[in-house]
């Protein structure tokens, strides 16, 4: 190589690094703008252009955590550890991914290392010990499931009519059966930021749960002729967001019936004001207000991203442990109109599948890790044909084709899921057969997002409905997590 040519290469490679940490800076001037999806553009351009850049994929990795994309969150980290099997940085992104996850002991062995090989990370230690912490309660846990002394249901234990509702008490009183007025009087309350008696909470939870037992895993509902059908997605504890759905596309009724897809708490710190409206207006309208489960409607997401937290701040472990009796019993899909299914997550690894076989499933507990189940409640479309693994680490990622398979073999013509935030607060796929609808705008007060819902006429055919976010009161989201820092909260 002549003088000239070496002169030119270490120019074109002086330019090249300038060129990446233009994109490191923009990446992390969108990250701290809450433009996570964005951010992770730029990141993958900058690893396309220096792809030994151990800093590039764990700052990716960060991004996938605030997105919950924990299994692409922990690919990145992984390569960063087989670049450099000293950063740092990397072991903490493993250690959030799987807390993320609930898997605690594969957290804890990474909080570990990276407490090796930082030893006076105060950070470092203080996840190390919640990790700890969550490992002895799952192995408690388990040795009084395995000892055959678990606890009995809390509906089963609780004595309601035993507990007394003070003179002093100035919220709404409830009597059965519970009628528009109370549950008008509830909401007004729970705005005000006024607690419901405790009585009235337990009665509500026994009342919604006795309705939900009814219901086969996968149900049925008609629109009427000449009618409609609301259906929303997450709202994730967004209380007076959930409250500005209702007033502008009308309070649920007969006339005016809703589907909420799951992921009703956590992240947003109204959670317990979210679910127990909507569990209030399931019993007010059994036929007309109908609920499917998300993937936070489970212990293990509830003790890591708030829910847990707010009950027993406002109520006691008792009431928590009550909710988690009635998630297990929320649905897991819906044929709306029979022609759309509803699920929160997604679709399938088996090409078999059936809607039968999806009704008679047993949801009466807390969410596997593998199966039907788990798969409808975490997976999410890719543009690409075919399956590839789960994003977040949990269920599958699965493509157009998949879709119209199981739409052709069970006579439907549109899947509707939730699960993921969208810019529109809704986007289209797969053809048009595919539709994902997000109901929380500005996310986690975050990502300025959109929030949207569908309308669906007779026929089936549908609009969305967006809207922007409302103002709250100054209570930030994760406020009652135990872990809130590690996501940046």
């Amino acid at each position: 190589m002549s003088g000239d040519e070496a002169a030119a290469a270490v120019g074109a490679e002086a330019a090249d690094g300038e060129e990446v940490e233009r994109l490191k800076t923009e990446g992390n001037k969108l990250f701290a703008e809450g433009h996570h999806p964005d951010a992770i553009k730029v990141y993958t351009q900058a690893i396309q252009a220096d792809p030994l850049n151990t800093a590039l994929y764990t700052n990716r990795s960060l991004c996938h955590i605030k997105m919950e994309t924990h299994g692409l969150a922990i690919a990145d980290a992984a390569t960063a550890i087989e670049l450099d099997p000293k950063c740092v940085k990397a072991y903490y992104r493993l250690g959030s991914a799987y807390m993320g996850l609930g898997k605690y002991k594969d957290a804890r062995t990474n909080y570990r290392k990276a407490c090796q090989l930082k030893p006076n990370d105060r950070d470092a230690a203080l996840r190390l010990k919640e990790c700890d912490k969550q490992v002895k309660r799952e192995a408690f846990e388990k040795a009084i499931e395995a000892g055959g002394d678990e606890a009995p249901p809390v509906s089963e234990s609780v004595h309601i009519e035993t507990i007394v509702v003070e003179d002093s008490y100035d919220g709404p009183r409830l009597s059965w059966p519970i009628t528009a007025e109370f549950v008008k009087e509830l909401t007004e309350h729970l705005r005000a930021q006024k607690a419901l008696h405790r009585r009235y909470v337990f009665e509500i939870l026994r009342e919604a749960e006795n309705i939900l037992k009814r219901l086969p895993s996968v149900f049925d509902v008609p629109i009427p002729p000449g009618g409609t059908f609301s259906v929303c997605g997450d709202t994730h504890g967004q209380f007076y967001d959930l409250l500005n759905i209702f007033t502008i596309n009308g309070w649920p009724s007969p006339e005016n019936p809703y589907l909420f897809n799951g992921d009703y708490v956590d992240r947003g710190s109204f959670s317990f004001e979210v679910v127990l409206t909507m569990l209030a207006m399931k019993c007010l309208l059994p036929d007309h207000f109908h609920l499917t489960r998300g993937n936070h409607e489970s212990k293990t997401m509830n003790k890591m991203y708030g829910f847990e937290g707010e009950v027993k701040h406002k109520y006691s472990e008792q009431t928590f442990s009550y909710f988690s009796e009635v998630f297990n019993w929320l649905p897991l899909g819906c044929v709306l109109g029979g022609k759309v299914f509803i699920v929160h997550g997604g679709l399938f690894s088996r090409d078999d599948v059936t809607l039968d076989e999806l009704r008679a499933l047993n949801r009466n507990r807390e969410p596997p890790e593998e199966g039907l189940m788990s798969e409808m409640l975490w997976s999410d479309p890719q543009p690409q044909p075919g399956r590839s693994p789960s994003k977040r680490g949990v269920g599958l990622s699965f493509g157009p084709d998949v879709t119209q398979s199981f739409l052709e073999r069970n006579g439907l013509k549109l899947v509707v899921r939730s699960h993921e935030v969208k810019d529109a607060g809704y986007e289209v796929e797969a053809g048009g057969r595919l539709v994902t609808v997000f109901s929380a705008p500005n996310y986690c007060d975050q990502m300025g997002n959109m929030g949207a819902l569908l309308r669906f006429d007779s026929d089936c055919e549908w609009k969305a409905v967006q809207f922007e976010a409302v103002p709250h009161p100054p209570i930030r989201p994760m406020q009652y997590a135990s872990m809130g820092s590690l996501f940046g909260f």
